[in-house]
């Protein structure tokens, strides 16, 4: 479903994004780093592997074409090009190639900017970021997000090699990072570990429950389908029925949901009305255990409700008390200061 539409109709509309500048700095890197062909990206990735082997030259590096109708046929075209670029035993660069991945029970569409093929049958990941690597070294937050990224499509690489490759190709722990070196618009690279996001991703993929175990969950008739009218294009479904499909799926809203699903505005406004603590993030979530709405942990902290024998609520009590002292305490120093002005 397009949930950026589903928040709209519901009156919840995204307002975040990436902005115009932000994209065009990003895509125009892109594009020079790419301009040649795939060339200088791998002699990038060559520099930093420092295996020995000789450097790649021009024409020696191929770019399979990747076009096809749909994401099934632009999936298999990927694959197939895997598989020739593998067989071939060149240097080869897939520009934005399109993998699948099962996320719950249902394939996930996933584009890597690139993926080289080594000539030795080896599959890197290549992420090309705008965020800048001042003196050989990026932030380390949002290194760690394009690891997570990498690992990703990491994964369904591996699905591809056992899939078309029978071992023939061997999908790499390590991703090739692109960034603009210092202020300039010049690339500089570098390899990042994808052991720990890998184990990590497979196992958050493992725990997933099934989206047709979900589906089966929901009261018969539930949908998201903004437009039952006969063009398919024409959103006619009202809102308060959307709303009312929204409301019978659970929503575990946190304050970084804002950072990145078009439905965060929704579930804030509906934990909001529901009182719920999860607005304060999910650190104070877990702190406060059993209780769940605002009204009660104010009502825990003031000695009005709750067992003292809860830790949660002891804590609250405690840090209540303490407040209490805190302002009791400013209260004095601001007389005795008013006092000795007088």
């Amino acid at each position: 479903m397009d949930k950026a539409a589903l928040a709209r109709a519901v009156g919840a509309p995204v307002t975040f994004g990436q902005s115009q500048f932000a994209f065009v700095r990003g895509h125009s890197f892109e594009s020079r780093v790419k301009a040649d062909g795939g060339v200088e990206l791998v002699r990038l990735l060559h520099r930093r592997l420092a295996d020995g082997s000789p450097e790649p030259g021009p024409g020696s590096v191929d770019t399979p074409g990747l076009s096809a109708t749909g994401l099934e046929g632009r999936t298999a075209r990927t694959a197939l090009a895997l598989r020739e670029a593998t067989a071939a035993g060149r240097w080869a660069v897939l520009d934005h190639p399109l993998l699948a991945l099962t996320v719950a029970g249902t394939p996930a569409y996933l584009e890597p900017d690139a993926i080289v093929v080594h000539p030795d049958g080896g599959w890197t990941v290549v992420e090309i970021k705008s965020f800048a690597m001042i003196d050989g070294a990026a932030d380390a937050t949002k290194v760690g997000a394009a690891a997570r990224q990498a690992a990703v499509y990491a994964l369904a690489l591996e699905a591809v090699a056992e899939r078309v490759a029978k071992g023939a190709a061997v999908v790499r722990d390590q991703a090739l990072l692109v960034c603009p070196k210092d202020f300039s618009n010049l690339p500089a690279a570098a390899l990042v570990d994808l052991r720990k996001p890998l184990a990590t991703t497979r196992r958050q993929l493992k725990r997933l429950t099934g989206v047709a175990e979900i589906a089966a969950g929901l009261p018969e008739g539930t949908t998201f389908d903004l437009c039952p009218s006969d063009d398919g294009r024409t959103p006619t479904r009202p809102a308060d029925e959307l709303a009312e499909a929204l409301d019978a799926v659970a929503a575990a809203y946190a304050p970084e949901c804002l950072a990145a699903c078009e439905l965060a505005f929704h579930c804030r406004a509906r934990a909001r009305a529901a009182d719920s603590v999860r607005t304060l993030g999910r650190g104070v979530r877990a702190e406060l255990g059993g209780l769940t709405t605002v009204a009660s942990v104010l009502a825990a902290a003031a000695g009005e409700a709750g067992s003292p024998d809860d830790p949660a609520v002891a804590a609250l009590r405690r840090a209540s008390a303490l407040r209490a002292e805190a302002l009791a305490l400013a209260s004095a120093d601001e007389g005795a200061l008013a006092g000795a002005g007088q």
